[in-house]
């Protein structure tokens, strides 16, 4: 089985060599950074550190790994975002899962972070709940699987894994695994614990209310005063 990593990646020149390395040293072979139009080094990073780095041809992160998963060569897609690092056991981890007959899933979080209330978020992302389905822990899916299922719906312009996973979950075994994906606290930089579990929280309502998502990314980016919620 081969492994395909896709990363949607927006000015994440601080962050993507450091991510390619790792993955590469933990025996990732290929990965493909789909790019949204940075203004930054992000691309030509990408390529120096030993990624396949394309632009894609529509923005959005759902867009982006839709471009990525269709330039991909594995038959096992991984979807990780730039700001987060899988344990060094993935390849081996998600080959088994596989071979196991679990055809999507996600690891548990670990912020890089010691304060108290992400170690409990953190700690909640072991359980089987909705509100844990989202990117951050990084997601495998088989190709056959994301192909058949039409992958990310490209007008998801916020929660497109959330959307995917509990679209493709209701016939297919969904794995959790043990260990954790180390995750950027950078969202809760210059902002409560609070303020962001509750832009999430709401989020999450306007989506299960069946909003339109331009109105959820709006209110989103209210809540959390930030121009670009990714």
């Amino acid at each position: 089985m081969k492994i395909s990593i896709i990363i949607p990646t927006y000015n994440e020149a601080e962050t993507i060599v450091e991510l390619i390395i790792y993955l590469k040293k933990n025996n990732a072979t290929q990965i493909i950074v789909s790019d949204g139009g940075s203004t930054d080094d992000t691309i030509l990073l990408a390529k120096k550190a030993g990624a396949i780095a394309v632009v894609s041809p529509n923005t959005g992160r759902a867009a982006q790994m839709n471009y990525g998963a269709s330039l991909a060569t594995g038959n096992i897609l991984y979807f990780v975002h730039a700001d987060s690092f899988p344990p060094i056991t993935f390849v081996s981890d998600i080959i088994k899962a596989v071979e196991q007959g679990y055809n999507l899933g996600r690891y548990q979080t670990k912020f890089n972070s010691t304060k108290f209330l992400l170690k409990l978020n953190a700690w909640f992302t072991k359980f089987d709940w909705f509100m844990c389905m989202g990117g951050d822990q990084t997601l495998f899916v088989t190709k056959n699987l994301f192909v058949m299922r039409g992958g990310y719906k490209e007008k998801m312009m916020i929660m497109e894994e959330y959307e995917f996973c509990e679209r493709v979950r209701k016939d297919e075994r969904y794995k959790i695994f043990n260990n954790t994906a180390l995750v950027s606290a950078r969202k809760y930089e210059g902002r409560s614990w609070l303020q962001v579990q509750r832009a999430n929280y709401i989020a999450i309502k306007l989506y299960k209310k069946g909003v339109l998502p331009k109105k959820i990314v709006d209110r989103y980016k209210e809540l959390l005063a930030i121009k670009n919620p990714l």
